[in-house]
């Protein structure tokens, strides 16, 4: 950036007709990183590459593997309905994915590696919350497209890298194509990151983060629409 500055007033100056030293300098400062850290940025984004990756195979195994032993008949004769049985799935993985990230983040980001965290941890655990359930939900949805475990595992592999390498954690939103920025705002872990970036590097309050939250628990709800509708059919053929 710094060079990129330098050129474009050399350019300029000499345009004019000045061929002299430059009159200004270039000071870049890093606010909420001033060593420039990188392990900072990595431990928080791995932090949440490992929330998605292990809550949409444990919620999706879940009801595949009901399927492929039968068990899924003894919810049938149960008094429940479709949608309690996917909010016992959802809830159960989601809760304990969120009880060791949680550690994770006390731990060993902020015990072991010693990463700052400038914001408020009880926000950063109710937004993580909410993006367990949107990434849950959209593992049952896959759960119901797949009717095996290796069919679920091509289908959320792919699903996974996309949400990962598009989520601005691994690169930047901006070093996107304009189209892909626009098309990828569908994605919940492109909120999240945002969202933890936010809160735990910047120290960002609800007021300032809420609009990412209400777009993870609007997908999440989409998600999980979707998800009971397929969801009811696949118990009605096995009925």
């Amino acid at each position: 950036m710094s060079s990129i500055l330098q050129q474009e007033t050399t350019n300029y100056l000499h345009s004019r007709g000045i061929a002299r030293e430059l009159p200004v300098r270039s000071v870049e400062r890093a606010f909420f990183n001033p060593n420039l850290e990188g392990f900072w940025h990595m431990a928080i984004n791995a932090l949440v590459e490992n929330l998605t990756m292990l809550t949409i195979p444990l919620v999706g195994a879940a009801v595949i593997r009901e399927r492929e032993r039968g068990t899924i008949e003894h919810l049938l004769v149960m008094p429940v309905r479709a949608h309690e049985i996917a909010a016992g799935k959802i809830w159960a993985n989601a809760l304990v994915v969120a009880f060791f990230g949680t550690l994770s983040l006390l731990i060993v980001i902020k015990g072991v590696l010693h990463v700052p965290i400038a914001g408020s941890i009880p926000l950063f655990v109710a937004g993580m919350v909410l993006y367990l359930f949107a990434t849950a939900s959209l593992g049952i949805l896959l759960a119901t497209i797949a009717n095996t475990m290796p069919q679920f595992a091509l289908l959320a592999i792919p699903v996974f890298l996309i949400l990962n390498m598009l989520s601005g954690g691994a690169s930047p939103l901006e070093a996107m194509p304009q189209p892909l920025q626009v098309a990828i705002q569908v994605s919940p872990a492109v909120h999240f990151v945002q969202f933890t970036q936010s809160v735990l590097c910047r120290g960002a309050g609800i007021d300032q983060v809420w609009p990412h939250l209400a777009v993870i628990v609007a997908l999440g709800a989409i998600f999980l629409a979707a998800a009971l509708a397929r969801f009811r059919r696949m118990l009605a053929r096995v009925q």
